[in-house]
């Protein structure tokens, strides 16, 4: 059973910097993708950024493409993304998901692409 658990996620200054994980139990991740979303309140759940274990291909929203870097470690099976130049609008609750991708047509942009879950962490960005 895959198990994402995120943390890292806390309070920071607009202009600041934080970097949250996921650590991911319960398979051999080799030939999985795993993404971040967010979701801030009131709004829908959105894509921030997405690797591919395997390659190490990775994907960005274009609001977070500069600014956000995703990267794996294969040995602690975690994935982290690290946030540079934090604006307001980037407060949400970040999840992390994971899937395993079933041909080449799969979207690792879709929110409906990814079958497993994590719990979130909260990000909040203060002027």
């Amino acid at each position: 059973q895959v198990q994402l658990v995120e943390s890292g996620g806390g309070l920071v200054q607009a202009g600041g910097s934080l970097r949250i994980s996921c650590a991911a139990s319960g398979r051999t991740f080799y030939s999985y993708t795993l993404g971040w979303f967010r979701q801030a309140p009131g709004k829908e759940r959105e894509f921030v950024a997405a690797i591919r274990w395997s390659t190490s291909n990775t994907y960005y929203a274009d609001s977070v493409k500069g600014r956000f870097t995703i990267s794996r470690a294969n040995a602690k099976s975690t994935v982290y993304l690290q946030m540079n130049s934090l604006k307001l609008e980037d407060t949400a609750v970040y999840y992390c998901a994971a899937a395993r991708p079933p041909n080449t047509a799969w979207d690792e942009y879709a929110l409906i692409s990814y079958d497993h879950w994590g719990q979130g962490t909260q990000v909040t960005v203060s002027s």
